[in-house]
């Protein structure tokens, strides 16, 4: 299999894709591009209509967009195990990654993720109501899942929100107490360690995900 990335340090996408792979050590390789490149755009043309990434191609099989990747992996090569067990916890899990997905787009536009950076930056009205909204899902799993991830163990909605964890971080937003715990706790996983570490030898810009003011 091989996985088509972007900039570490700036790809939400990307590391959606990556974290399955990471977590459950399979086998592909990772084949990072930089982005808004020649390069970036003659490679993906060549593996995916969309010239976008991520892309994974496993054989004869091209899969692109990051939740679809995760799905198939899933299908695939896992059993189904990453997502919850329970149909009711499935339901929830997939209503809150496709919440992630197709939603949440201030901080998409405002708050581009940017690992090796501390900003600051006024928060927007829209920006407000969608870390309030990530905020009251965090903290209700948590609820549910004191010493765990969302659903207890790690699955696809973990991956899906782990951007949003590292965006807190570079922008010190501040989170309830519950929601807080779950941020730290994705930060601090192996995986996302792992992919800050690599993030951190890029030297890359990219201006317009430059957003902010450094601290």
């Amino acid at each position: 299999m091989q996985l088509y990335i972007a900039n570490q340090n700036y790809s939400t996408w990307s590391l959606r894709a990556w974290l399955i792979f990471d977590h459950y050590n399979l086998d592909a390789d990772i084949i990072k591009l930089k982005l808004f490149t020649s390069d970036f755009y003659d490679t993906l043309a060549k593996v995916t209509p969309t010239a976008k990434v991520p892309t994974l191609v496993d054989g004869d099989v091209a899969v692109w967009d990051s939740l679809a990747i995760l799905e198939y992996i899933n299908d695939a090569y896992l059993n189904g195990a990453a997502w919850p067990a329970s149909v009711a916890e499935r339901a929830l899990a997939r209503a809150i990654s496709a919440e992630m997905h197709s939603g949440f787009f201030s901080i998409r536009n405002k708050l581009p993720m940017n690992c090796r950076a501390k900003r600051k930056l006024t928060l927007s009205n829209g920006a407000l109501k969608d870390i309030a909204r990530i905020d009251a899902i965090w903290s209700a799993q948590m609820e549910q899942y004191p010493e765990g991830w969302l659903f207890g163990e790690w699955s696809i909605a973990d991956a899906m929100f782990a951007p949003v964890a590292l965006r807190v971080e570079t922008y010190g937003i501040q989170l309830s107490e519950k929601a807080q715990q779950y941020q730290q706790r994705a930060l601090n996983s192996p995986s996302i360690q792992k992919w800050l570490a690599e993030a951190s030898l890029e030297t890359d810009v990219v201006e317009e995900d430059e957003a902010g003011e450094p601290i």
